[in-house]
């Protein structure tokens, strides 16, 4: 049977999951009610988070087909991915256009050679202009320095979500045949060099609670069956041996025990405990290490803890440093794209971006583990002798009357605005800026254009550090005292700025209980309930109305936590506290810090 090897590749939201679906579904490979977003994580948030492997059977060929996330933070993910494959689909909005990762996996593609069938998705939405998209895509690729090869791309239409693509815009098409079609025609077949010495390279990892490790690997040459003996390569070159005790094929989204793999095959192979991505299993010693998976560094990092707050142990399994450790160390394996210092008791975590970092803690928290971390920050290196920090491309579609709020945030945090454009009300501003304008400001652009703005951003590398950047204008309202939240207290308080919390709520001393608008920090009784009295007066029955909290998630938390606030993370709880719980520790470590002690 001939392979072909895919990946779909996008910025995030422009359907690549909802093609794969719609591929598996046509093909009858897929259940009823099935996704290839299986996580919880990717269900709540609507986003790819895993890349993921399935395959489709199509006129007697099989195809090999990598979901890939969209999100910046998750790059790495796509990186490792496009080394074990043989083409990808890039898919652009029929509206959006090119977007920042649309550009990052557009060039990642490029540099490794590969050439890109461009799919024109989401024709059939009202304000859709493919002919502007498809040109917008041939900029991009000269902008990226393709090649006349590269530049010479193959377009397609499609309506993802309902199962149809088209080989040009007046063709007639309900189904997705004619890009299953296209892909045979176009796609090398990867299943040939069968009768050469047996070549993989491991480009991810999993997890079998029967069989440990699992490698996924892209058999290059060769063939290889159950109980062989191997040669497994690390990039420089050093050497170890090991047996393979089980081999698994993906059957659309199954896996399904094999008794060999051959060339082309991407697929699950189990008995090496110590295996790694990027390492290269062969059959003999003069096998040649295929060259090491490149992955972009990490542009912020921030230091994980032991939780020690009056309310630890209370809720999580795992608490200790050691088992925090022992986590890390487990993530490190298969996230390719994390750092971890663990040469002091307190771990010191780098990551592609807050998002990066927040799944890991959504991930720890809902596996039992309690922590505290702190405040986010950017990655400084000195670059030839400059300082120098991580810039990104800042892409923003607003409504034009929201689009003045924005550049004055954007621009405050030394953002240069390089491009602007307004078409049917809708205002596109291109910005590049520091990384660390940008961290905390999120959730502020939500509140600033009414939930209707798009935000997308991309590193693009190191420059020269920009100075101080002042990004928040709000204090921290601080309780006095531990005790459980009055809703006649937090009626007063809320005229004061944003509450996290709501009423009956068990609170101690030094945790953050909201924002102040005046931006001075504030310490606040909470628990205080009315005065009563036997005496009637007007004004005394004043009915209470509590304003619903700005609860925090995780990542709220990382957004809004100042330099000297822990954000503590258990799993039914996320609160935010000062690193010093009393008003006399935080005065004493203040004019420490100005003594500079």
């Amino acid at each position: 049977m001939d392979i072909r090897n895919i990946a779909i590749i996008a910025h995030v939201d422009h359907g690549k999951t909802t093609l794969t679906d719609a591929l598996m579904k046509f093909c009858n490979m897929l259940p009823e009610g099935v996704s290839m977003d299986s996580n919880d994580l990717e269900k709540e948030r609507g986003i790819t988070i895993y890349s993921k492997n399935t395959s489709v059977i199509f006129k007697g060929s099989k195809i090999n087909i990598v979901d890939t996330p969209g999100h910046a933070d998750f790059g790495s993910e796509v990186e490792r991915v496009l080394r074990a494959i043989d083409a990808v689909l890039l898919l652009v909005d029929a509206v959006e256009g090119p977007m920042p990762q649309t550009r990052f996996v557009l060039k990642k593609s490029l540099e490794l050679g590969l050439k890109p069938i461009v799919i024109i998705n989401k024709i059939d939405k009202p304000q859709s202009d493919p002919k502007r998209v498809h040109d917008e895509v041939f900029e991009l690729f000269m902008e990226l320095g393709a090649t006349d090869e590269q530049l010479d791309f193959d377009t397609l239409y499609a309506i993802g979500r309902q199962g149809i693509a088209k080989r040009t815009l007046d063709q007639e098409s309900t189904t997705l045949e004619p890009l299953l079609d296209f892909i045979l025609e176009k796609v090398p077949v990867a299943s040939s060099g069968k009768d050469e010495p047996f070549v993989s390279q491991v480009f991810n990892l999993a997890y079998d609670n029967f069989l440990g490790r699992l490698a996924l690997v892209r058999v290059y040459a060769g063939k290889i069956a159950t109980g062989s003996a191997i040669v497994i390569k690390k990039p420089d070159g050093t050497s170890r041996t090991g047996r393979i005790t089980k081999l698994m094929n993906f059957n659309g989204l199954a896996k399904e025990e094999v008794k060999e793999l051959v060339t082309g095959d991407i697929a699950l192979v189990a008995g090496i405990s110590d295996i790694y991505i990027g390492e290269t299993i062969g059959v003999d010693q003069n096998v040649e290490p295929r060259k090491a998976i490149a992955i972009d560094e990490p542009t912020i990092s921030l230091r994980f803890l032991v939780n020690d707050s009056p309310f630890a142990g209370r809720e999580g399994k795992f608490v200790t440093g050691r088992q925090i450790r022992e986590r890390l160390e487990k993530e490190l394996e298969i996230n390719v794209g994390l750092r971890v210092d663990f040469t002091d008791e307190v771990y010191i975590v780098s990551g592609r971006g807050e998002l990066h970092i927040a799944i890991l803690l959504e991930n720890m928290r809902r596996e039992g583990y309690e922590l505290q971390v702190s405040q986010p920050k950017v990655i400084i290196k000195d670059i030839d002798g400059v300082k120098s920090e991580p810039y990104e491309e800042v892409i923003v579609d607003v409504p034009t009357e929201f689009s003045g709020a924005v550049i004055e945030k954007l621009t405050k945090r030394r953002a240069t605005m390089l491009e602007m454009k307004e078409k049917d009300g809708v205002t596109r501003i291109v910005f590049e800026m520091p990384t660390r304008g940008l961290l905390g400001y999120r959730g502020q652009f939500v509140i600033d254009t009414k939930g209707e703005g798009i935000l997308s951003a991309r590193v693009i590398g190191f420059k020269e550090y920009a100075g101080e950047i002042k990004k928040k204008d709000v204090g921290s309202m601080v309780t006095m005292i531990s005790g459980k939240t009055a809703g006649y207290a937090l009626w007063n308080l809320q005229e004061r700025g944003v509450l996290y919390i709501g009423p009956a709520t068990e609170v101690y001393e030094g945790m953050v209980l909201g924002n102040t608008s005046k931006g001075e920090e504030m310490q606040v009784n909470p628990i205080k309930g009315k005065q009563l009295t036997n005496v009637r007066a007007s004004g005394t029955d004043e009915a209470i109305n509590l304003v619903p909290p700005w609860t925090l998630s995780i990542e709220r938390g990382l957004e809004v936590m100042n330099e000297d606030e822990y954000l503590e993370i258990t799993p039914h709880n996320v609160r935010l506290r000062k690193k010093y719980l009393t008003e006399i520790d935080r005065n004493r470590a203040m004019r420490s810090t100005e003594k500079g002690e």
